[in-house]
C-alpha cells in the first residue's frame, strides 16, 4: 500500500499540533495532495486507466473545496499551505 500508517502520521504531524487529528482541514489537504501525486504517477505509466482518472478528478475537486473553505476561514493558514 502506498500510504502506510507511518507516512500518514508523518504528514499529519508536520502540519497539525496533534498527530491523531487527521480530521483537520490542513491534514486532509495534505493527505489528498499525497494521494493525488501518487495517482498522477500511476497515470503517467497507465494512460488508459479511466477509473483512476475519475478518482483523481474527484480528489482534486475535494481538495479544491477544502482549500476554498480554508481560504474563507483562515487566510494565513491557507497561504502557508499553498506555499
Amino acid at each position: 500500500m502506498y500510504l502506510t500508517k507511518e507516512t500518514k502520521t508523518k504528514i499529519v504531524k508536520d502540519l497539525v499540533k496533534s498527530e491523531k487529528n487527521t480530521g483537520a482541514s490542513e491534514a486532509q489537504i495534505a493527505l489528498f495532495t499525497h494521494r493525488i501525486n501518487h495517482l498522477t504517477g500511476h497515470l503517467k505509466t497507465k494512460k488508459k486507466d479511466f477509473s483512476t482518472q475519475r478518482a483523481l478528478t474527484t480528489l482534486v475537486g475535494k481538495r479544491k473545496s477544502l482549500l476554498n473553505y480554508m481560504k474563507d476561514t483562515n487566510l494565513n493558514l491557507y497561504r502557508e499551505i499553498i506555499k
